[in-house]
């Protein structure tokens, strides 16, 4: 299975942010469910303002049991 490009392009831009240590775990609400997540946001500057852009929220629980590896 392939990784498409948008992904690729934002995990370049998360490891840009991460070595330039520009990154920040935020506490969020997610829309649809209500319930709050841990969102591991890239942090920008506009005009002297953070700008944080989220790229994914971290699993609860155990990971291992809500993902599969590719085979």
């Amino acid at each position: 299975m392939a990784i498409p490009d948008y992904a690729r392009a934002n995990f370049e831009t998360l490891m840009k942010a991460a070595k330039a240590g520009d990154l920040a775990l935020m506490e969020c609400t997610e829309v649809a469910s209500g319930e709050t997540r841990y969102v591991l946001c890239a942090v920008g500057r506009d005009n002297g303002d953070n700008v944080m852009t989220p790229f994914g929220h971290l699993a609860p629980g155990n990971p291992y049991e809500t993902y599969i590896p590719p085979a």
